[in-house]
């Protein structure tokens, strides 16, 4: 990745938190260059010794081994052409873009070289995970680049069937969201016994934060874990009498929600 660098095409929230993450990790400012519509963005980035520029025809001269798209979904179709002339030199394009398949970029860039990838927003503080799957023509080389880039922000699983993404996209890239439902709920159970709000939120984020770092070090399954936790008749038993009832409780309801978020991530791929 130093020796023919990185072009970032939307420097936003998970483009920031890709660039921070490859930064730490080594790559020199100088061997980054940005496409960024937003001033501002483009102003910080100049004070960091980053070239940042509004259009990728900026950086004509410029020949990145990886060329990361970051824009938004309904801006892909303006600025996709835009890459060619990088992929045309031999970049891989690695996108983030959801809901659009290789065969969309395929058909605009031709045989280039395209890793589709769905990262989580845990990217930002360097506790991801990333699904990714690349084209025919990603070679060897190619695919650890990328590789080292998504895993500056976390790890990285690697599928051979495009269709997968649609099921990372419903569990890890969906499923922060259904962390930080879970902590709302925990702490709208803990006002109900009576806590204010601010204690109650304390209380709902550091169990969750705690437990999810015990797990992350813990060599135990969630399983083991979760059955460490839980003595015979005890509260905790008493809880999970409810969360795990089969019919209506926790496990059924979350693979309804899943399913529900991999069926829309397959609505938007069509669209």
């Amino acid at each position: 990745m130093e020796r023919k660098g990185l072009l970032i095409v939307g420097c936003g929230k998970m483009g920031g938190a890709v660039l921070r993450g490859c930064l730490k990790n080594g790559l020199k400012a100088e061997d980054v260059r940005v496409v960024e519509p937003s001033a501002e963005i483009r102003a910080a980035l100049s004070k960091k010794g980053i070239e940042a520029a509004e259009t990728p025809a900026a950086f004509a001269g410029f020949s990145p081994e990886v060329v990361f798209s970051a824009v938004k979904p309904f801006k892909i179709a303006d600025v996709v052409d835009s890459f060619k002339p990088f992929t045309d030199k031999g970049a891989v394009l690695l996108t983030i873009v959801a809901g659009k398949p290789l065969s969309f970029y395929e058909a605009h860039l031709g045989a280039a070289a395209i890793v589709r990838a769905m990262p989580n927003t845990p990217a930002a503080v360097g506790e991801g995970i990333t699904g990714a799957v690349a084209s025919k023509a990603v070679s060897a080389q190619q695919k650890q680049a990328v590789g080292e880039i998504l895993r500056a922000c976390g790890e990285v699983v690697w599928v051979d069937d495009e269709a997968k993404i649609d099921g990372i996209t419903a569990v890890s890239g969906s499923g922060p969201a259904y962390v930080f439902f879970l902590t709302e709920a925990l702490a709208a159970a803990a006002e109900k016994l009576g806590f204010d709000r601010e204690s109650a939120e304390r209380l709902a984020k550091a169990t969750v934060c705690g437990s999810a770092a015990l797990m992350k070090q813990s060599a135990d399954s969630p399983a083991r874990l979760r059955e460490n936790v839980t003595t015979p008749n005890g509260t905790t038993a008493a809880a999970l009498d409810i969360l795990m009832n089969d019919k209506n409780g926790f496990v059924p309801l979350m693979t309804e929600a899943v399913k529900a978020a991999e069926r829309r991530s397959k609505e938007l791929g069509k669209a």
